[in-house]
């Protein structure tokens, strides 16, 4: 998968960025995670070799209550 980013519904403060940097930093073999509130977007590094797909990000960023709209490697 390498650098994605996904463009997040419904962010709108310090508290909600948090929030999805946080349930998406907890999927297994994501290695880092930048969240740029005012963009509405989230990138994701993920580890070299590990099997991470973009269900499995947008499965964590809807738990933490936000919609994903689109998806795009970076």
């Amino acid at each position: 998968m390498g650098r994605k980013s996904y463009t997040v519904t419904g962010m709108s403060c310090g508290h909600c960025a948090a929030g999805v940097l946080d349930t998406v930093s907890a999927v297994a073999g994501v290695r880092e995670v930048t969240v740029d509130l005012a963009a509405r977007m989230v990138v994701v590094d993920v580890v070299e070799g590990a099997d991470v797909d973009d269900a499995g990000v947008c499965v964590a960023i809807a738990e933490a209550g936000y919609g994903v709209v689109g998806a795009d490697r970076t």
